[in-house]
C-alpha cells in the first residue's frame, strides 16, 4: 500500500498557495491549509478535501504542529497588502523552516525575480549575480540565503522563480491592480509597460501544475534545488493589453499609459502604491527567466496560451459575464514555448 503523501501549505487563501493547494488535490495528496481564521468559503471551495488548520505562520509551534508526517511544505504566504514585509517576512519563513526540519519535509519556496538587479538582465539564469537595488528584493535575497544555509544542515529544499503573477485567484498583483480593475467590465486598460520591452508573466494555475509535478519527482531532486519557470514571456510587455482587449472584445476600452507621477504623489498615504513604484524598473527593462533547466528535468513546462489564460482571469476577476467566452478567432501568444 501507497504511503499517504501530505503536503502543508501555507498561504492557501492567496493566489500561489491556494492554486498549488488545488493542484496537489488532483495529483492525490492530502492537503492541510494553515489559517488564521475558520475554514474560508467562497472561492475556497476549489480546495475541497484540504484539512483547514487553524494558526498562524507566525508561529513556529503551529506550522511544526500541522507539518507533522508531511513530505512537503509550501511557503507560500505573505504579510497582506504588502505591509511590515521587513519585519514579517523572514520570521515566518523562519516557521516554515522548523517545522520542514521536524517532518523531515521539503521546503518549497514560489520565488521571484526581485532578487536580481539590472546587472544580471536581460537574461535570468538560477545562477545569475543577485545585487538588488529594492527593498523588497534585498528581502527576498535574504530569504534564499537562509533556505540555502538551512538546506546545507541537511533540510531539503526547493526554490522555483517566476515573473509577474496573474490568474483567477492570483490576488495581489499588477494585472488585477494595474491594468484592469475587478468587479465590472472595464472602460480602461492602464499599460505599465515601456513599449518594446519585453516583461515576464506568471499564470498561476500553470505555476501550481509545475511545482506539483516537481513534487511528484522527488525522488530524482537533488536536496536543494532551484529552477525558473518561464510562464509568459512577452517581447513587447504591451501585448498584455492587446491579449486583454482581443479578450474584452467590442466596444474596446481605451488603452492609457499608468500614471506615474500621479501614483508618485499619492504613495506616501498607500503602501501598495509605494511597493509598485519600486518594482517600476521590471516595466523599463527586460528580464526573462530563462527555463532550459526546468525543461530539460520536466520535458515541458505547463503552459496555457496567453488569451486563454487571461480570459480566465478576467472572467474571475469580475470584468466579463460568466457565459463569456474568448474572442473567435484571436491567436492565442506563443513567443514563448514551454
Amino acid at each position: 500500500m501507497a504511503k499517504e503523501r501530505i503536503a502543508l501549505v501555507l498561504g492557501a487563501t492567496g493566489g500561489v498557495g491556494g492554486e498549488t493547494a488545488a493542484a496537489l488535490l488532483s495529483k492525490g495528496w492530502k492537503v492541510r491549509a494553515l489559517h488564521r481564521g475558520t475554514q474560508p468559503g467562497g472561492r475556497h471551495t476549489r480546495l475541497e478535501g484540504a484539512e483547514w488548520i487553524r494558526g498562524d505562520a507566525l508561529r513556529a509551534e503551529d506550522v511544526i504542529q500541522a507539518a507533522r508526517g508531511a513530505q512537503l511544505v509550501v511557503h507560500a504566504v505573505n504579510p497582506p497588502g504588502y505591509r511590515d514585509w521587513e519585519k514579517l517576512v523572514l520570521p515566518m519563513l523562519e516557521s516554515s523552516l522548523q517545522a520542514a526540519r521536524r517532518a523531515g519535509a521539503r521546503l518549497v519556496l514560489p520565488g521571484t525575480l526581485y532578487n536580481y538587479g539590472l546587472d544580471a538582465f536581460p537574461v535570468l539564469k538560477e545562477d545569475s549575480p543577485q545585487h538588488p537595488h529594492t527593498r523588497k528584493g534585498a528581502i527576498r535575497v535574504a530569504m534564499e540565503r537562509r533556505i540555502e544555509e538551512e538546506a546545507a544542515r541537511g533540510t531539503r529544499a526547493l526554490i522555483v522563480r517566476a515573473g509577474d503573477f496573474f490568474g483567477p485567484h492570483a490576488g495581489n498583483n499588477w494585472f488585477s491592480q494595474g491594468f484592469v480593475k475587478p468587479g465590472a467590465r472595464p472602460r480602461s486598460i492602464s499599460n505599465p509597460n515601456v513599449p518594446g520591452v519585453g516583461h515576464a508573466w506568471a499564470y498561476l494555475p500553470d505555476l501550481a501544475a509545475t511545482l506539483a509535478a516537481l513534487a511528484e519527482r522527488e525522488q530524482e531532486l537533488p536536496a536543494f534545488e532551484r529552477f525558473h519557470f518561464g510562464g509568459h514571456w512577452l517581447e513587447d510587455g504591451t501585448e498584455m493589453s492587446r491579449s486583454i482587449l482581443r479578450v474584452l472584445g467590442h466596444p474596446a476600452p481605451s488603452v492609457r499609459r499608468m500614471p506615474w507621477a500621479l501614483l508618485r504623489l499619492a504613495s506616501p498615504f498607500n503602501t501598495t502604491l509605494r511597493e509598485l513604484l519600486e518594482m517600476r524598473y521590471l516595466w523599463q527593462h527586460p528580464a526573462r527567466l530563462d527555463n532550459t533547466r526546468l525543461r530539460a528535468f520536466l520535458g515541458k513546462e505547463p503552459h496555457t496560451p496567453l488569451d486563454a489564460a487571461v480570459h480566465h482571469s478576467l472572467q474571475a476577476m469580475g470584468c466579463l459575464p460568466d457565459a463569456a467566452e474568448p474572442t473567435r478567432g484571436a491567436s492565442p501568444l506563443t513567443t514563448h514555448r514551454a
